[in-house]
């Protein structure tokens, strides 16, 4: 039976999604390595590849963990795994002011950071998901909305005061203090809704009925839709353009002439907030246009903006417009296909059955960190780099075109749940 209750109702459960705010707001560190990579480059002499790697294994990580840490959260609840990602990114960016060699930032931002945001990035999703029935896309979009913001408030802070200030290594311990006090406050602010749960006063519209699933599928279920595997494609796909940009930017603009102090105080801040808009304003327009339907729009977009985006990068004003736009699509796919696995599979496996999408984001970062990294050291430009980006967008739009929602397995009725995950 659905429950209401009035502790569970109205403004109350907003604070559930400030604590996936903040909570991802610290988490969205991770995308702020670049400001890192000039001084590490300049102080140890290592090659841009080199660098890049460090990035890499920190998303690869990051994707595998949330597969375990999303199976957790299903089964122990979303605080336990929350303290543990406060944890581990928190002391990855301590250490990382200790290290003195490429192998220590593999371990210390790459696994300790990736297995931090894996574990911290696992709980908001399907708490957002329980919580709000009735605006799923927007909730999601909000709380991950918050890891695209991050760098928009970290980034900026580091490359304009922290690093110029106190260098490098005091910036790192700075940041793991603070990220350490957010994600802890994050931690004790999420928590799931009683079992059944219902907005008061929410009736499910005959549209909102559509756009949720009535079975809950277990992960092995999920695996067996054709559906998954074209999602998971066009995730991987799709995102790989913009973590190319991302883990890139300070580089890139470099390369075509653009001072890095403009594009620390303006370019970070044009490309977080696009990527914030993208997951929050698609995911709200997802809620009544359909997942799917805003998926392919901002794919297509993105196929479209990335070679644009070379040729402007050498004009401030053309290389923030088309950052805005790249980071809005790419930040979309992040909302918008966590949202649709709930709506695709259910709520009572969300965790583990999105942490399964979310392995596609990790191939991302696979690729698009070594499409920039290793073009870049090939062609000594990013030309390249971009059309390959562009094209993989293209091969993304098709899968999606081709996705449509999973019917249910067979001998499975209508409204009936799946057991658990085993």
């Amino acid at each position: 039976m659905a429950t209401s209750d009035t502790s569970y109702t109205g403004i109350s459960r907003w604070w559930h999604v400030v604590g996936g705010v903040v909570m991802n707001l610290a988490l969205g560190s991770l995308y702020g390595w670049s400001v890192f990579v000039a001084p590490l480059e300049k102080e140890f002499h290592w090659k841009r590849l080199d660098t890049s790697n460090v990035f890499i294994i920190a998303v690869v990580v990051f994707a595998l963990t949330f597969i375990v840490a999303g199976r957790l959260q299903d089964k122990l609840g979303p605080f336990k795994i929350s303290i543990i990602g406060a944890i581990l990114v928190s002391l990855g960016f301590f250490l990382c002011s200790y290290a003195d060699s490429l192998t220590k930032f593999f371990i210390f931002f790459g696994v300790l950071g990736g297995l931090g945001n894996g574990f911290g990035y696992a709980t908001p999703i399907p708490v957002m998901s329980k919580w709000f029935p009735d605006k799923r896309g927007l909730a999601v979009g909000l709380a991950v909305g918050g890891y695209g913001a991050g760098s928009a408030i970290f980034g900026p802070l580091a490359a304009n005061y922290l690093i110029p200030s106190f260098g490098w290594r005091s910036t790192f311990q700075i940041l793991g203090g603070i990220f350490f006090v957010m994600t802890m406050v994050g931690a004790f602010l999420l928590k799931n809704p009683p079992a059944g749960y219902r907005p008061a006063g929410w009736t499910p519209t005959p549209a909102a009925k559509a756009a949720a699933s009535t079975y809950d599928f277990t992960p092995g279920e999920v695996l067996r839709t054709p559906s998954f595997y074209l999602l998971w494609i066009g995730y991987a796909f799709g995102c790989a353009a913009g973590l190319m940009v991302i883990s890139q930017l300070v580089p890139f603009a470099k390369s075509v002439g653009i001072p890095t102090t403009t594009l620390a105080a303006y370019g970070l801040v044009v490309g977080a907030v696009g990527n914030a808009s993208g997951r929050i304003l698609s995911a709200w327009m997802s809620d009544h246009l359909g997942r799917i339907n805003v998926l392919r729009l901002m794919i297509g977009i993105s196929m479209v903006a990335m070679p644009i985006l070379y040729f402007v990068g050498g004009h401030v004003v053309g290389l923030f417009v088309m950052l805005f736009i790249v980071y809005w699509c790419y930040g979309t796919q992040l909302s918008v296909n966590a949202a649709t696995a709930a709506d695709f599979w259910g709520t009572k496996n969300v965790g583990i059955n999105y942490g399964m999408l979310f392995t596609a984001w990790g191939v991302a970062g696979l690729l698009g960190g070594k499409i920039g990294g290793w073009m870049f050291d090939a062609y000594h430009n990013y030309q390249m780099a971009f059309y390959t980006a562009a094209g993989l967008a293209a091969v993304a739009l098709v899968c999606e075109l081709a996705a449509k929602r999973p019917a249910l397995p067979a001998g499975a009725a209508a409204g009936k749940k799946a057991p658990a995950a085993a």
